[in-house]
Formats: C-alpha cells, structure tokens, sequence
C-alpha cells in the first residue's frame, strides 16, 4: 500500500513468532524499509500489540481518523490523485521510486531519471500539463498506464561508466 490510513481505534500486530512461525506477506521486506530495521525487529520478535498512534508516530500509517470518515478520507486522497496528477508520470514514479530501493549507487537513480525524464517529456501528457498550469486551468491528461508507460527496457539498470 502506498498511502496508508487507519481508523484511530485499530490496533496491530504481527503475531507470529507467538505460534512458533515467522512474519509472512513480505513483512520482512516492507516493514524494515517503512520502519527502520529496529523497529521493525522490536514489533516483529515482540508480538506485542500496536496502537494506531504509535503506528503513525513510527511511520507505517500515514494518518489516523474517526472509523466513520476513514472511507470518505481514502476517496478523497484518491480524487486527489484522479484529478490533479498524470497517470503515466504517477505510474513511472511509483515504479522507480520502488526500484531504486535496490540500488546500490544514487547515480544508478540520476542516470534512471534522465532517461525517464526525457520519456516523459515527449507525451502529449506534457504539454498539456505545461499549458494547463501557464493557462491557469485544471490539466486534462490523456495518457494511460496500461499503454504510455515507457518500455521496461528503459528501466534497466546500467552498469557504472
């Protein structure tokens, strides 16, 4: 989940090793990279149940809210995003952002967005966000994920020069 919120009653757990198993549904890969190594150690080896308030203090919960205006607020964060941002520049930056995690070197994700950069600049996508933000209007972006995403090829890594 990218954008995550809570209802401010919840609780959680990752209660595994409670039962002799270990944490499942990559919990070992996402909770290291959203919550630090120690914490997500301290959560995972203690079983221990979480609040929702100290799930957003330590970063795994990006907002806690009345259960009653949980809904409302997700459909809200999603309009933002239908309304406001291109569709493909949202896929192309999700996908490197994740990707990047991986690298072992920042120019590995400088070398990564000049190439996506100078993708993305050619869309129709582009100028209408250019002219829409000189014209003072709401963009009317065309692009799809499905088919304007630049090729994988493009976001193969290459090797230090």
């Amino acid at each position: 989940m990218d954008i995550r919120i809570a209802a401010d009653d919840v609780r959680f757990s990752f209660p595994f090793v409670r039962i002799g198993l270990m944490p499942e549904a990559c919990s070992t890969w996402f909770l290291p990279r959203v919550l630090g190594i120690s914490r997500a150690l301290e959560w995972t080896m203690s079983a221990r149940i979480v609040s929702a308030a100290e799930a957003n203090a330590a970063g795994l919960i990006r907002e806690t809210l009345p259960a009653a205006e949980l809904l409302p607020r997700a459909r809200a964060i999603a309009r933002e995003f239908a309304e406001q941002t291109a569709p493909v520049a949202v896929a192309v930056t999700r996908r490197m952002m994740w990707r990047m995690l991986g690298a072992d070197h920042p120019i590995e994700a400088t070398r990564m967005e000049s190439r996506m950069g100078g993708a993305l600049n050619r869309l129709p996508d582009f100028r209408e966000g250019v002219s829409a933000f000189l014209e003072k209007r709401a963009p009317k972006f065309s692009g799809k994920p499905s088919t304007d995403v630049p090729s994988d090829a493009s976001f193969a890594p290459r090797p230090f020069e």
